[in-house]
């Protein structure tokens, strides 16, 4: 039995698929932008409900829509807006987080920079915890997020995901030419070579893992069949 390795670069392409699936969905589901329903989204002015749809992938960073959506709340005196970032029950330690803060920062500039740090990693380690992630600290702005997650964003500001579209055919259509290639290239050896035939088991493997992962990312799935991969190993034809 063998086991392999996935490349983060392959996760990294199929979370970005779902991601981008399920704001694709939300938009022609429902018709309508679902953050502007929400309690205290007048707080923000024009655009600034959005905030709460941007992309997941940064939801930890200094510049992230959820700090900045959190700055906002603390200034404006009022937690509802970041509430939809955490689970029902989590709700009641941000609201205690939140009117901590709020008692401190009234103390003084340094009370309030602390007391402001202290909310916003509650919140951003409350929401990764929802979503099953490990809390690693507030990361700085500016990280260079890739092409991907700029492109999600602006989607949604312009209002037309082709871009996003574009850019996720192109990175597809390479990753699935290379991985076949490979495979192609490799399929047809001496059976008496173990080496050779380890070479194109390996390049089988990532090729039908990596079609594999985008088609359950496309289908909204959380994880692949690893039952439909074991099979598949032990069809490999050379």
């Amino acid at each position: 039995m063998f086991t392999f390795k996935f490349k983060r670069a392959h996760l990294r392409w199929a979370w970005t698929l779902a991601a981008v699936a399920v704001a694709l969905l939300t938009q022609q589901l429902f018709g309508f932008d679902p953050a502007a329903a929400l309690p205290g989204s007048e707080l923000f002015g024009p655009g600034g409900a959005g905030l709460l749809f941007w992309s997941l992938g940064h939801c930890d960073t200094l510049d992230g829509p959820l700090v900045t959506l959190a700055r906002r709340a603390l200034d404006q005196g009022d937690v509802r807006p970041v509430l939809a970032w955490v689970r029902p029950d989590d709700e009641a330690e941000v609201r205690r987080a939140f009117d901590h803060a709020q008692s401190v920062r009234k103390l003084g500039a340094e009370a309030r920079e602390l007391a402001d740090t202290h909310f916003l990693e509650t919140l951003v380690r409350v929401h990764r915890a929802g979503e099953g992630a490990p809390y690693t600290g507030l990361k700085p702005a500016g990280l260079d997020l890739g092409p991907a997650v700029p492109a999600a964003d602006k989607s949604l500001d312009s209002g037309s995901p082709e871009e996003v579209l574009h850019l996720l055919t192109d990175a597809i259509r390479q990753g699935v030419h290379r991985r076949f290639l490979a495979a192609r290239r490799a399929r047809h050896f001496d059976v008496r070579d173990v080496a050779a035939g380890r070479d194109y088991v390996a390049a089988y493997v990532d090729y039908v893992h990596y079609v594999e992962k985008l088609w359950d990312a496309a289908r909204g799935a959380g994880h692949a069949h690893g039952e439909h991969a074991a099979a598949a190993h032990a069809h490999v034809h050379h």
